[in-house]
C-alpha cells in the first residue's frame, strides 16, 4: 500500500523553516553523485547495482514511452544514510476533515509541511496539535522539485518491489509534466493515474503477468482502503456541521473512528485476509490521518476516467492540460469525487 507518497517540496520564504529546508535539500545535493559514476565503483553492493541499473532503465521507458520530461531528474544517486527523504506534517481542526494548508512559491498551497529532519516535523506537530488540532507525521522516501533541481534515485527507495520503484518514478516524473499550483489533489492523482498506467505498460512490455496481475490487486485494494476512508469523511463532514456541542462532537468523532476500524475488519476478511494496512489502522486515528489519504485519492477516479476516453497517455496528458486551466471549483466538479448528499 501507499498512504503516504511521493510529494512536490519547496521551500517558503519565511523564519526558521526556510532555513531548514534550505540545510535539507543543500545536504542532499552534496550527497548526490551520477548513477554512472556510481554504478562504476568496485565497492558497492550488487544489489544496489542492480537497482540503480534498473532506474535508468525505467527513466528510458518513462521518456521514450510515456513521454515524460527528459530532464535532470534521477541521473543522480543519494543515500541519506535514513530510512526517509522527508517528513511531511498533516493538520485539521478537531472538527473538520479540510486540512491545514501551507503556502510556497511555485508549488501553491499544499496540504502538507515537509521537513529534512523528523524531530523538527514532530514539534511542529506537537506545536500545532497544542493549538488543538488533529496531526499526524508520516515520512516519505521520495519526493518532487517540480524539475527545478535534480532530484536524485533515493537510497530510501532501493528496497521497494520493482513495480513500487518503478512507479515512483513514473509517478515524480509526471508531477514535472503537469503540476497546478494550489491543487494538491489534482495535481498527485494525475500523477498516480500516469503512474498506474505507466507502470502497467511497463509490466505488459516485460511479460510479467504475475506481476500485473498482482497490482491489479493492490490497486483494487487500494481503491477499496480509499473508498472506506471517504465515507468516514463524508460522515465525520455532516457531524461536524450539525451543530452539535463541542462534548457531543467529541463522542460521536471517536464512534466514527470506531466504526471505521471496525469496517476494515470486514473489508480485511473480503480481502482473504490481507495484512497490508494492518499498521495504518493500529494507531489512534483522527481527521489529519483522512485528510493525508484524501489527498493523493480524491480525483483519481475521475482521472481514470479522463485517461479511458482519451485513449492513450498524449491525449490524456492534453485532456488534463485543459482541466488544469480552469478554476479549482470548476475542476473538482469535472473529475474529483463528491461528497455524498
Amino acid at each position: 500500500m501507499r498512504w503516504w507518497g511521493p510529494l512536490v517540496v519547496l521551500p517558503a520564504l519565511s523564519g526558521c523553516y526556510v532555513l531548514q529546508a534550505a540545510s535539507g535539500q543543500a545536504t542532499i545535493l552534496a550527497r548526490s553523485e551520477p548513477i554512472e559514476r556510481v554504478i562504476a565503483d568496485p565497492r558497492l553492493p550488487e544489489a544496489t547495482r542492480a537497482r540503480l541499473r534498473l532506474s535508468q532503465e525505467v527513466r528510458a521507458f518513462a521518456v521514450q514511452e510515456l513521454g515524460l520530461p527528459d530532464g535532470k531528474s534521477f541521473r543522480e544517486y543519494a543515500d541519506l544514510e535514513r530510512p526517509f527523504a522527508v517528513w511531511n506534517v498533516v493538520a485539521t481542526p478537531e472538527f473538520s476533515v479540510e486540512p491545514r494548508r501551507w503556502c510556497f512559491p511555485v508549488a501553491g498551497c499544499v496540504a502538507y509541511r515537509g521537513y529534512f529532519d523528523e524531530s523538527r516535523a514532530r514539534a511542529a506537530a506537537r506545536r500545532l496539535a497544542r493549538r488543538g488540532a488533529d496531526v499526524t507525521v508520516g515520512g516519505v522516501a521520495t519526493y518532487s522539485t517540480l524539475g527545478r533541481l535534480s532530484d536524485p534515485v533515493f537510497n530510501t527507495m532501493l528496497g521497494w518491489a520493482e513495480s513500487r520503484f518503478a512507479g515512483t518514478i513514473f509517478h515524480e516524473l509526471a508531477h514535472e509534466r503537469l503540476y497546478v499550483p494550489g491543487d494538491s489533489e489534482f495535481s498527485e492523482a494525475f500523477a498516480s493515474v500516469v503512474e498506474q498506467e505507466g507502470l502497467r505498460q511497463w509490466l505488459l512490455g516485460r511479460g510479467d503477468a504475475a506481476a500485473l496481475e498482482r497490482r491489479r490487486e493492490s490497486a483494487a485494494r487500494e481503491a477499496d482502503f480509499a473508498a472506506l476512508l471517504r465515507a468516514t469523511r463524508d460522515r465525520l463532514d455532516r457531524l461536524y456541521a450539525s451543530g452539535m456541542d463541542a462534548a457531543g462532537l467529541r463522542v460521536e468523532k471517536q464512534r466514527e473512528f470506531g466504526r471505521l476500524k471496525f469496517e476494515y475488519t470486514r473489508l480485511k476478511a473480503r480481502w482473504g485476509g490481507y495484512a497490508g494496512y494492518d499498521a495504518w489502522f493500529a494507531r489512534t486515528l483522527n481527521n489529519a490521518h483522512l485528510a493525508a489519504v484524501a489527498t493523493y485519492h480524491d480525483c483519481v477516479p475521475g482521472l481514470e476516467r479522463e485517461l479511458a476516453a482519451a485513449g492513450s497517455l498524449a491525449a490524456f496528458y492534453e485532456r488534463a492540460a485543459a482541466l488544469a486551466e480552469l478554476s479549482q471549483q470548476r475542476r473538482r466538479d469535472a473529475v474529483c469525487v463528491e461528497s455524498a448528499p
